[in-house]
């Protein structure tokens, strides 16, 4: 068996994904062309010819155009239900998708309109594919923390179907600190706490994240390589990262797939998991990541499966299904090996 047939059907969650990065330009059209919205491109292969980054805020800008198509509760169930369809296809059976309300109701669409149809697309991806998932709210950290409280509040009615907040949008210039009063009520209130650190920032903002914050997880995490002490914390606490290999190379924060850390992460004995983060834009789905990884970075079939388990074991759910998830890439890996 070839390593990407075996990447195709090992099972595996996903954990660091931007629902409004899994807008394909078809779908993107399609919705233009609904709500009668301009685009700023006349094809589809001029959005993809547009999808050449030189960093974080380029990528944004192009993100936050392509998101004005999102306009009713079905634009957000179709959003949704496309990644949903496309990640079964990945073989993944968990998924806890980040949404940035903020995007959508600084432009005048209301929070009930984005949340219901997201909603509505997780209910139907568990009915019809057999996908789990939950929901995390992210603040835009270029946005100041009044209006991450505003964001909270405004997400009070819906508090049972969300998961989680987090911390993501143009992370230089913007560190965890400024967002510390926002994490902790949200912990008050039983939400778990995720951040994006370490991607283009210093790994002083996941020290931040870690002390100021006090997240459950920390989203990307690459430049904890830099300090030593930093890894040997994360290690000694089983902090989950969550890597996204593709967003990495397509934003330039490395400059050759074959040098990602990944594998340096995983020999220090730090969490590690697989993620596509804004799939549409970086060229690949999660199964493309852990390609990538297996055909340029070195990463084995044993370490594979190592980022497969940790992707269920870094996840929020139950112990219990943790525990079932984890039994079934076991069961995969060991079935292939008997081949």
């Amino acid at each position: 068996m070839s390593m990407h047939d075996f990447i195709a059907g090992l099972p595996k969650a996903e954990l660091h994904l931007h629902i409004e990065g899994s807008l394909e330009p078809e779908l993107m059209f399609e919705l233009a062309k609904r709500n009668r919205v301009s685009l700023p491109f006349d094809s589809v292969e001029a959005v993809r010819a547009a999808y050449d980054f030189s960093n974080l805020q380029d990528f944004l800008d192009i993100y936050y155009a392509g998101a004005d198509v999102l306009r009713t509760e079905e634009d957000f169930h179709d959003l949704g239900l496309a990644y949903f369809r496309r990640a079964a296809a990945d073989s993944v059976r968990h998924a806890e998708i980040f949404f940035d309300p903020q995007t959508h109701t600084d432009r005048g669409i209301p929070f009930q309109v984005a949340i219901d149809g997201l909603l509505g697309s997780m209910d139907r991806a568990e009915a019809e594919l057999g996908v789990t998932s939950r929901l995390i709210l992210c603040f835009l950290r270029h946005l100041d923390e009044d209006a991450a409280f505003a964001t909270l509040k405004a997400a009070e009615p819906w508090q049972d179907r969300i998961l989680g907040v987090g911390l993501d949008s143009s992370e230089v210039g913007h560190p965890p600190s400024k967002f510390q009063r926002v994490f902790q009520r949200a912990g008050e209130i039983g939400l778990k706490r995720v951040a994006h650190a370490g991607e283009e920032g210093p790994p002083a903002y996941i020290w931040e994240a870690l002390d100021l914050l006090k997240v459950d997880r920390i989203d990307h995490g690459n430049r904890a390589m830099e300090d030593p002490a930093l890894i040997r914390r994360l290690v000694e606490e089983g902090m989950t990262l969550t890597v996204c290999p593709l967003s990495n190379h397509k934003l330039c924060v490395v400059d050759d797939l074959a040098r990602h850390p990944l594998p340096a992460m995983l020999d220090a004995g730090l969490k590690v998991t697989l993620n596509s983060d804004d799939p549409a834009y970086f060229g690949g789905y999660v199964n493309r990541n852990y390609e990538a990884m297996a055909d340029l970075a070195g990463v084995t079939r044993e370490q594979l499966v190592e980022l497969a388990i940790n992707s269920f074991a870094g996840s929020f759910l139950t112990e219990a299904d943790k525990a079932r998830h984890i039994s079934a890439v076991e069961a995969y890996a060991a079935q292939i090996a008997m081949r």
